[in-house]
């Protein structure tokens, strides 16, 4: 292995490793990286694939790609092969295991996860060295992918969020001649279901090492499965792969429906899609236009990837009837466009909230506050953006009946008041709250409380959707994505906090 000595001090393998200079290995990854997009946008294909082959044989590509599989969250979870790779020794070694020649990918570690609706879904886990060669590829794939994309598919990119889908589909539904009719599409096992042909035929990466992923198999019991389509599930390219099979979706509606004669007059069929991995809806003027035109354009354009829509969740809704799209609910009242937390998405937040409690019956208030807050707020700042208030409020009630139910448990022989002033206590504005008192005084000897977190201690406030074109790999957009990321930690832009752009 030929190791840049910049890089790395000739010392022993683990001073190695921690010696690597990340930002180093991160600029000229980055160089490529924007290289490879200004290639893609010229239509430059040869140009491409060897740019992606120089990522893919750089040290600094290799280095990052096992520093991201050894820092995330599946790092202590093993393969067929039971490998980790643990000490900076391993970590400086698989380095040089990332290599094309002789590459052979493990089968998948196959497990089951429970869903939503009482059925389990299959994840595959591959071993370590399919994850950092997944890791390594996906690093040259990855500014194709987002030159490439949907304007206004969110899931799964970079920088982008659900936020962003659901701004987009207020933007596009709550004007007064916004479209009122919504096909509500989901499609049937996506990720099990892609056409292994149209992916080697169609993705713009080294064929050999994505035929050996979509041939490894997976191990269950102890024998090995062939897997007849779909992606690599459970591997960090794996969602790449197929937003790459969905993309063109949107510009194929675009040459469709953009403007259309009906008996000689113009007629703006308003077809706008906005997809979240393979969640999405399309809009459209009419019903008929959604059922006779729309959806088996659709329909078409999935059968030619090896993928169907969901019989079960794909359907056409009036905009006054509501929908509910990635746990939010959308409908019109009088005209007004009102998104609120879906009832389905809180009520599960909610049976959460409640089994946490009731399996907690043992534990001390201070252990059941630092369970709960995280769960909490993590809910309450994805509802944020919307018109969440008032079902903040009805949370944060249920969840205060909830614990006072729990202390009544606790303590069957004790009054209300005794409960009343041991759990719940005023701390400033709030009346009754659920902490508890940590030991700890300030300066003016004011009681240090560890405090329940309340779903309307969390402000709304209007999400700032992403430009549809920005694109993270292109140079063009960093100082956008610069500003963007302070805006989201702070509130307010640069120019406004007087620090001049980088």
């Amino acid at each position: 292995m030929n190791v840049d000595s910049s890089m790395c001090a000739p010392s022993n393998p683990v001073q190695h490793w921690d010696q690597i200079d990340w930002n180093q290995c991160r600029r000229q990854v980055k160089r490529l990286q924007a290289r490879i997009v200004k290639a893609t946008r010229e239509g430059r294909w040869g140009t491409v694939k060897s740019l992606q082959w120089l990522l893919t044989h750089s040290f600094s590509g290799k280095a990052l790609a096992v520093k991201r599989v050894t820092e995330n969250q599946g790092k202590r979870t093993a393969g067929v092969d039971h490998v980790l790779w643990r000490t900076p020794a391993a970590k400086l070694n698989a380095i040089g295991s990332l290599r094309r020649r002789g590459y052979q990918p493990l089968p998948l570690r196959r497990v089951y996860i429970p869903k939503a609706n009482g059925k389990r879904r299959a994840l595959g886990i591959p071993a370590m060295i399919d994850r950092g060669q997944q890791a390594l590829h996906l690093q040259g794939l990855e500014p194709v992918a987002e030159t490439l994309a949907d304007h206004h598919s969110y899931g799964f990119r970079r920088e982008r969020s659900t936020a962003d889908a659901i701004e987009q589909c207020f933007k596009v539904l709550s004007k007064a001649d916004a479209p009122e009719w919504i096909l509500e599409g989901d499609i049937q096992s996506c990720f099990d279901q892609i056409s292994p042909d149209w992916m080697l035929h169609h993705i713009p990466m080294d064929k050999e090492v994505l035929r050996k992923w979509l041939q490894a198999g997976y191990m269950e019991k102890g024998t090995w499965f062939p897997i007849e389509a779909g992606t690599p599930q459970g591997g960090i390219a794996s969602p790449a792969l197929a937003n790459m099979t969905l993309d063109g979706l949107a510009e194929l509606l675009k040459q469709r429906f953009l403007r259309k004669q009906v008996d000689g007059i113009r007629f703006i069929p308003k077809v706008n899609l906005v997809r979240y991995a393979d969640d999405f809806i399309i809009t459209g003027s009419t019903k008929e236009l959604l059922e006779t035109e729309v959806w088996p354009l659709v329909e078409q354009f999935l059968s030619d990837r090896g993928l169907r829509l969901s019989p079960e969740k794909t359907r056409i809704t009036h905009i006054n009837q509501g929908f509910d799209f990635l746990g939010q609910h959308l409908r019109k009242f009088d005209g007004k466009l009102i998104i609120q937390p879906s009832k389905k998405n809180t009520h599960a937040f909610l049976e959460k909230v409640r089994q946490l409690i009731k399996e907690t019956s043992n534990v001390d208030q201070a252990k059941l506050i630092r369970l709960l807050n995280p769960v909490i707020k993590g809910w309450a700042n994805y509802h944020r953006h919307v018109s969440a208030r008032a079902i903040f409020e009805r949370v944060d009630h249920e969840i205060w009946q909830a614990l006072w139910r729990w202390a009544k448990r606790r303590h069957p022989k004790k009054g209300s008041g005794w409960i009343w002033k041991r759990y719940f206590h005023f701390i400033g504005p709030s009346s009754g709250r659920f902490a508890v008192d940590t030991g700890e005084r300030l300066d003016t000897g004011e009681i240090v409380w560890l405090k329940l977190a309340k779903a309307t201690d969390i402000p709304i406030r209007r999400f700032v959707k992403i430009r549809a074109e920005a694109n993270p790999f292109d140079p063009d957009w960093y100082e956008y994505f610069e500003e963007r990321a302070f805006f989201k930690k702070f509130g307010i832009h640069r120019h406004e906090a007087g620090i001049q752009p980088s």
